[in-house]
């Protein structure tokens, strides 16, 4: 009986395997010839200042997506896929505070990856992540997706600011993977690769509703113009009690209030948990980024917070943000 069972188990781990691989390949064969390996380059008082990375082609006419901080201070370069194809590339628009940029070149004759949405995905869910690591071009990789909401330190024009809601997995990731496409089990890509945290630990840009708004930007004008309230922030569940007091289960804690900003001007302070902001419930960082697009420079915003168990209604007024982060 123990070897009937042991000889079971061995065949569930067998097909268990087997389908794992079979759709860790069918995503990389379909989302591969999309991803391509970038080189960017620029000439500064003689010196050549050099950008490395990967990008993703997402339309039919050229453009595509990689990282800020592939392209920073450069203007123009090259891209290789996986099939040999190469073409001349231009900066069309880099946005530092969301580590997303967008290139151009010709039109290539491969369709563009579709997109996907980050807000369906689930911790534990399966990943892949196709880029060009240490100038291996066509790399896979596959994990899970090990946390959601995550944020990352950047810095813009020496002030410090955080990237939200990234996307954390376990699938390995090294230097040349920044702007390569991170794809779920129906090959869409719903997050773009954009550093290496530390060991096991890799780090993904959203696709998402604000990300699709910062990406149509950079199109239009290669630059995003954004409202600047100023707090960091990270998602938090609400206790029983505070369920029924504010007909909330979920809220963002203030974890920074940046000196002199906005948020600091209209009295909030480290350790409040924002309910609404403009009326509308906020639950992730997502939800106020939204909020804060050019529209929204100079106009008195709502917000409401819990502070010590007690609600209270703030006005912040953001204002836009500088070209150098503030």
């Amino acid at each position: 009986m123990d070897q009937v069972r042991e000889a079971a188990a061995g065949e569930y781990d067998d097909d268990a395997l087997d389908s794992y691989s079979r759709t860790v390949m069918r995503v990389a064969a379909a989302v591969t010839p999309h991803v391509a390996a970038i080189e960017m380059t620029a000439r500064r008082n003689g010196r050549v200042r050099v950008g490395a990375g990967s990008a993703v082609l997402f339309t039919e006419d050229g453009y595509l997506l990689t990282n800020s901080h592939v392209v920073a201070g450069t203007q123009r370069g090259h891209a290789v896929f996986a099939d040999g194809s190469r073409m001349e590339l231009d900066l069309v628009g880099a946005d530092p505070l969301s580590d997303l940029a967008v290139v151009h070149g010709r039109r290539p004759g491969i369709p563009p990856a579709e997109f996907g949405a980050a807000e369906s995905l689930r911790v534990g869910q399966l990943v892949v992540a196709v880029g060009n690591p240490l100038g291996l071009a066509g790399s896979v990789t596959a994990g899970v997706v090990s946390g959601l909401g995550r944020s990352i330190p950047v810095w813009a024009g020496g002030n410090r600011r955080v990237i939200e809601d990234v996307i954390q997995t376990d699938a390995a990731l090294n230097p040349g993977n920044s702007g390569g496409a991170l794809a779920d089990t129906h090959s869409r890509i719903v997050g773009i690769n954009t550093a290496v945290a530390g060991a096991g630990l890799g780090l993904a840009v959203p696709i998402n509703t604000t990300t699709r708004r910062i990406i149509s930007a950079l199109l239009a004008d290669g630059r995003v113009r954004r409202a600047y309230l100023g707090v960091v922030s990270t998602p938090i569940r609400l206790n029983a009690s505070a369920v029924i007091r504010t007909g909330q289960r979920e809220g963002l804690r203030v974890v920074e209030v940046l000196a002199g900003s906005p948020a600091d001007r209209a009295g909030l302070q480290p350790g409040d948990i924002i309910l609404t902001a403009g009326s509308r419930a906020v639950s992730n960082a997502e939800s106020l980024q939204r909020l804060l697009f050019a529209d929204a420079v100079g106009q008195p915003l709502q917000v409401r917070v819990l502070r010590r168990g007690e609600e209270m209604n703030l006005v912040a007024v953001p204002e836009e943000m500088q070209a150098n982060g503030q």
